[in-house]
């Protein structure tokens, strides 16, 4: 199956996010309310939106907050599994446990912390005949922070670097935290080796994927965008 529409959806909320400090020791960041509701259902509810029927969710911390929550996904109006990432080593090694749960089909994969406008999850579905799409932000000022994206002239990723340094190369497009990918991400986590951070980083697989010469949009996301790192930016989101 080669279908251009993707169905299938999977969510990082394994993660402790102590930068929340004391809002994290009973939830999963995930599940921390923005705008009324936990971050993971804005998530939830624009996936299923754009026409996303499966999702697996990715726990650890507090997992029975999120399985609770979310059942089995019947009144979401999707069908929910979980599976839990026990060795928290990075997000290269985490898609790995989405293996099964993708089978033949892509998938979009999402961190749990990321809220994007619920428009650009149906852009995010619309894979076509891309190997993997990466959502970017053009967001010069933040790029220190995460990943520099850099393109060719059609817009496609030719490389990926986590935080770069003065002095490195840098790109004005921000890595946004949400990609679209076929199965054959795995065979690029498979070969993966620990980042100077001593983590498995999915950024290096999809590098890995892009520079293999498969066709790697970059997909510029609209409207809003917030990574819910931390109590300031949680703050904003709810004034």
């Amino acid at each position: 199956m080669n279908s251009g529409h993707v169905t299938k959806a999977v969510l990082l909320a394994a993660g402790k996010g102590t930068r929340m400090r004391e809002l994290t020791n009973e939830l999963p960041k995930p599940m921390i309310p923005v705008r009324g509701k936990p971050i993971l259902l804005h998530i939830v509810e624009g996936l299923r939106a754009a026409g996303v029927t499966h999702i697996q969710i990715v726990v650890g911390w507090r997992a029975e907050v999120v399985t609770e929550f979310f059942g089995d996904g019947a009144k979401f109006g999707v069908a929910v599994e979980y599976v839990t990432q026990v060795v928290q080593d990075g997000t290269g090694r985490v898609v790995e446990l989405a293996k099964e749960f993708a089978g033949a089909d892509p998938f979009i994969l999402s961190y749990g912390d990321i809220l994007i406008d619920p428009s650009n999850y149906a852009r995010l579905a619309a894979l076509g005949d891309a190997e993997a799409l990466v959502s970017v932000k053009h967001n010069p000022g933040e790029v220190s922070k995460g990943g520099a994206v850099f393109v060719n002239e059609r817009f496609e990723l030719t490389d990926l670097r986590e935080k770069p340094q003065p002095g490195e190369p840098t790109s004005p497009w921000y890595n946004a935290g949400v990609y679209s990918f076929r199965p054959s991400i795995f065979e690029f986590t498979a070969k993966l080796e620990k980042s100077p951070r001593g983590e498995y980083e999915l950024t290096d697989a999809v590098r890995a994927l892009a520079q293999s010469g498969h066709r790697v949009p970059a997909l510029e996301l609209t409207g809003d965008w917030a990574d819910v790192r931390d109590p300031e930016v949680l703050a904003q989101l709810n004034a």
